[in-house]
């Protein structure tokens, strides 16, 4: 049945809510596409009706009275499978430029259609990714999601760890493919659509700094069988080999489906009818071992999957079954350290009747390294002490044989600098590593850049290096070492360790340190009680001056020449010359503001921008927001000006213009 097409250029998304004794969630999830913020006029939102019998068909029918978006849709015919039925016959009928497909289940965000499509309008991109929450804890990716990605794809980024269809695709992607749901599958029908989009777009964006995808409550439902997942794997392996070429890319893709949906399914075997098993599942999970796991993917799998996959490509179906029953029990066994690899000590390592080859076994680069860093801070005047622990699980380490190393690695660079590490006796796991500045490199000075951190931990004669930092105290503020530091005759540079984004691992980002700067900055934050006062903390350069003699001021200049000087307070006592200052951000004008420290000359009375003012950089923090207050009943924000290259803090100051703040609350503009 044609549809009847609006008047006015095409809808931007059409919304494919695909229904089935759907009561009472249908509701929540058809009103959750009206309220979006893209608004209805660019909204074209097609439910299909599957044969409901609990009223759907007449909840559909309720809302569609009052929104002439919504189109319903009733599938004479009804599909037995899962969603992929009703699915395509919405794609039928389509016309956005986009498509999203929503779970009866489910809801979207208020603002998530908007913030998708404007990202892939910004970058050209055929497939949005928008963060997916649950709430009752159910899995739903995370790594995908840990920061906005405006352009990546399938081998640059975690997205294909999330195939379900539940994202935004460009129409035209799916048209130029030919893309349809497998009708009769009732389990993982959109793993096929999705991954075969995901290999062939031009570009995948991740939306990942606002919920836009709401899991409905778990319903429940019984695993499924043997049967229904060898169904399912099937168009997911024949995909997955159509899409891509030989070669590593291809591996990849392969890796992911035998891992999450191939030795699953070995792992299901003994809840199954024995001989169905032997005689109908196993000998086609054989052919496509055979087929997709190149030898290059074999060696990446674990112990127990590359075992597990080695006797089903042989095709010792007895032994599989042993293996598979035995798992747990298995999983307990040590290990064996020779000659520099570590062995899995399973029943079959080295039995002559089993004939497997000890490559099956080896777990050397996949043992697991505990560590954790307690903490960093400045020993003498150019040496960062690093303290933690570290250990291999399962193998013992000797303090006086086995000594780690911390490894600095420069970035975009082949440097690489090793420093022993010194354990106690007490306990060989806990460690500290001096790393000298001035004299870290074989004697000289690390050159500037940014050095990332690893640990080469070591026990028996067996060697893995980590990156160090991503477990640490929660407290731990590694931002309070930032200082210029000596490095070298004459030379000074200025380190600032900190945790990089996403994964909170430890770097040292050296750089020369300013020239003629009397003092350096280590913070810059809103004052927690007054968010119109900005707070600035830091020191005297060099370290270790003392603060007697000197007089600072923080230092706002206006592009127009006007100035405002405000006090500096010194810790009293304080060795290093620390100092705080807060500057009133709420008294300055209209316009651009630069914010520097400034030495005063001696005798000056702090009232006026003083005489000599060799100024010290206040630099632009990495994240910090903008900040409002109201002056004579009217609203004014400070915006800090990055992304420029700023060497020193600006800030715009001016009142909140109403009417373009609503609009771009309501996303009008």
């Amino acid at each position: 049945m044609p549809r009847n097409h609006r008047p006015g250029p095409p809808p931007r998304v059409s919304v494919i809510v695909p229904a089935r004794d759907a009561m009472p969630g249908i509701t929540r999830a058809v009103t959750s596409a009206m309220e979006q913020t893209l608004g209805l006029s660019r909204l074209d939102i097609i439910a299909v009706d599957d044969g409901s019998a609990d009223g759907t068909a007449e909840e559909l029918d309720r809302l569609a009275a009052d929104c002439p978006s919504l189109h319903v849709v009733r599938d004479p015919h009804p599909c037995r499978g899962g969603a992929g039925g009703p699915r395509n016959t919405g794609l039928a009928r389509a016309t956005g430029d986009f498509v999203f497909f929503l779970d009866a289940d489910a809801r979207l965000a208020p603002d998530a259609l908007r913030r998708m499509v404007a990202m892939a309008d910004q970058n050209g991109t055929d497939v949005v990714l928008g963060k997916m929450v649950s709430p009752d804890g159910r899995g739903v990716p995370k790594a995908v999601f840990r920061h906005n990605q405006l352009r990546t794809d399938v081998h640059s980024s975690h997205a294909y760890a999330s195939l379900e269809p539940c994202k935004l695709f460009r129409r035209s992607l799916i048209e130029r493919l030919r893309l349809r749901f497998p009708a009769h599958l009732r389990h993982g029908e959109g793993k096929p659509f999705t991954a075969a989009a995901y290999l062939n777009a031009s570009g995948i964006s991740v939306v990942a700094d606002y919920d836009c995808y709401h899991l409905g409550p778990n319903p429940g439902r019984t695993a499924p069988g043997l049967a229904e997942r060898v169904e399912a794997m099937r168009p997911l392996f024949e995909t997955a080999a159509r899409h891509t070429r030989t070669g590593t890319r291809r591996d990849a893709v392969m890796r992911h489906h035998i891992r999450r949906e191939l030795c699953p399914a070995l792992r299901a075997l003994p809840r199954e009818d024995e001989t169905e098993v032997r005689e109908r599942f196993l000998p086609e999970l054989r052919r496509w071992a055979l087929a997709h796991c190149s030898d290059a993917l074999f060696q990446t799998l674990t112990a127990p999957e590359r075992l597990m996959v080695h006797l089903l490509r042989t095709g010792r179906f007895e032994d599989l079954l042993s293996v598979v029953r035995n798992a747990k029990r298995d999983a307990r066994c040590g290990h064996l350290v020779e000659k520099g690899s570590v062995y899995w000590l399973h029943p079959f390592f080295r039995d002559p009747d089993a004939e497997v080859p000890d490559a099956c076994f080896d777990v050397t680069d996949r043992l697991p390294v505990r560590h954790h860093l307690a903490g960093a801070g400045w020993h003498g005047r150019s040496t960062l002490r690093v303290r933690g622990r570290a250990a291999i699980d399962g193998l013992a380490a000797d303090p006086e044989e086995d000594r780690a190393e911390l490894v600095l690695r420069r970035r975009e660079a082949r440097d690489e600098v090793r420093i022993p590490v010194d354990a106690t006796a007490e306990d060989p796991a806990r460690f500290e590593a001096d790393v000298d500045i001035a004299t870290a490199d074989g004697g000289t000075p690390l050159r500037p850049g940014v050095w990332d951190v690893f640990l080469d931990v070591r026990a028996q004669g067996i060697s893995r290096t980590v990156r160090f930092g991503g477990r640490h105290d929660d407290l731990l503020d590694i931002g309070t070492a930032r200082r210029v530091v000596a490095a070298g005759p004459g030379l000074r540079a200025r380190v600032t360790p900190y945790f990089t984004s996403p994964y909170r691992n430890l770097s040292l980002d050296i750089g020369p340190a300013p020239r003629g700067a009397p003092c350096e900055v280590t913070e810059a934050v809103w004052h927690p009680a007054d968010k119109g006062t900005l707070v600035v903390a830091g020191r005297l350069l060099p370290p270790g001056t003392p603060a007697r003699g000197r007089v600072l001021r923080l230092r706002a200049e206006h592009t127009d020449g006007r100035v405002h000087d405000h006090p500096v307070r010194f810790a009293a006592g304080h060795p290093a010359g620390a100092f705080t200052a807060r500057l009133p951000v709420r008294d300055l004008g209209r316009g651009r503001w630069t914010v520097t420290l400034a030495v005063v000359a001696p005798g000056d009375d702090g009232q006026g921008p003083g005489r000599a003012a060799p100024a010290a950089a206040v630099p632009p923090p990495a994240r910090l927001p903008g900040a409002r207050w109201v002056r004579r009943g009217r609203p004014y924000y400070a915006k800090p000006l990055m992304g420029r290259g700023e060497v020193t803090l600006e800030l715009r100051v001016a009142p909140v213009r109403l009417l373009a703040a609503v609009r771009n609350r309501l996303g009008l503009n």
